[in-house]
């Protein structure tokens, strides 16, 4: 009996071990594996294959889950033929709550326009923009912690008093690398329906940029490897390209010619900022978003004196609406560009075609 007492002690010590050892390698810069998903669920079908998605997740050794946005559809899309509970109601904020806290790693929540700014043309019944947005932050964004049944400490902006709404805007770091959250969302971050929005707009765009700043100068001071964004928007870099850019990799295939003037858009002085500090940071950025529903890893950002690719930068785009994938990122303080990145099809939800 003792000696059977004392292999068990003996075995379970080690598994402790190993786990404590595992722990502390990733704390100190060691291979970090984390899950980047968006634009997720969406109707009745979804939504069942989202549980199929997360069982996966969650049985992946994974350190933690960021959602980027776009937790329902989009209220002017949804029908009741497509199922599933309808966009910005309360009963969907409270099932997507539910759904990210059972999740066994920490779950980090990004807001997208889906949440709150498209909620003006929801089905079957409208809801006030603002409101909903009021509603997303006390219900999503309390505390201190991620969401999820194991818990990561997060930094919010609203930390700062001069941004104390701003509890969504959230970093951590892992691996050597800060990681940084942006309330930027599609529908042009919301500008240019109403004054009101417009109002709200320029509001928010001025603490993301502030917050994003923030994050460079504490990478930078402290000789971080890596800096890793995560907002739901697809600013569309291509909107920045020089002319045979955008006819080589966006119009010709449809055949159109590059416009002769550039549009204003909300994500303009995003991209400005972004490129400075990404060239006085000399080290790898990423932008991760959903919004376009297309997974996708390229180099988007140009210089605007260069006319070329900024080459410490890539962006990636996550699976979305209809397929029900996710994106394991890997953090490996032996590869040059920090990251790796390997598109995870989950088994039970590939189409047979």
């Amino acid at each position: 009996m003792k000696t059977t007492a004392a292999l068990i002690v003996a075995i379970l010590m080690l598994l402790t071990g190993s786990c404590a050892t595992r722990q502390r390698t990733s704390d100190a810069g060691g291979v970090v594996d984390f899950a980047l998903i968006g634009d997720m669920p969406y109707d009745g079908r979804q939504e069942q294959e989202f549980d199929n998605l997360m069982k996966d997740i969650d049985a992946a050794d994974v350190a933690f889950v960021v959602h980027n946005g776009d937790f329902w559809w989009d209220g002017g899309a949804w029908t009741e033929k497509a199922g599933g509970l309808p966009p910005c109601s309360d009963a969907t904020f409270s099932d997507r709550l539910a759904r990210a806290q059972r999740s066994k790693h920490p779950f980090i929540f990004v807001a997208g326009d889906n949440e709150w700014a498209d909620c003006h043309r929801a089905k079957p019944r409208t809801y006030e923009p603002m409101e909903r947005l009021e509603k997303l932050r006390q219900m999503y964004f309390q505390g201190d912690s991620s969401l999820g049944q194991q818990q990561v400490k997060l930094s919010r902006q609203s930390e700062n008093a001069n941004y104390a709404k701003y509890r969504e805007n959230a970093r951590w770091t892992a691996g050597d690398v800060v990681f940084v959250t942006l309330h930027m969302i599609g529908s042009n971050n919301n500008l240019g329906r109403t004054a009101q929005m417009d109002a709200e707009y320029e509001e928010r765009n001025a603490a993301n940029l502030a917050w994003m700043r923030e994050a460079f100068e504490l990478a930078a001071r402290g000789g971080s490897r890596a800096v890793m964004i995560i907002a739901q928007a697809d600013p569309y870099f291509q909107n920045t390209w020089p002319t045979y850019m955008q006819e080589r990799y966006a119009l010709w295939a449809i055949g159109l010619k590059p416009p002769t003037t550039r549009r204003t858009t909300g994500y303009d002085s995003f991209i400005a900022a972004l490129e400075k500090e990404t060239l006085a940071f000399g080290k790898p950025v990423v932008y991760v978003h959903g919004d376009t529903h297309i997974f996708r890893i390229d180099k988007p950002l140009v210089g605007r004196q260069s006319q070329r690719i900024i080459e410490n930068f890539t962006r990636v785009a996550t699976f979305g609406h209809p397929d029900t994938h996710w994106i394991r990122a890997t953090i490996d303080p032996s590869d040059p560009n920090v990251f790796r990145f390997r598109q995870e099809t989950v088994q039970a939800n590939r189409l047979s075609h």
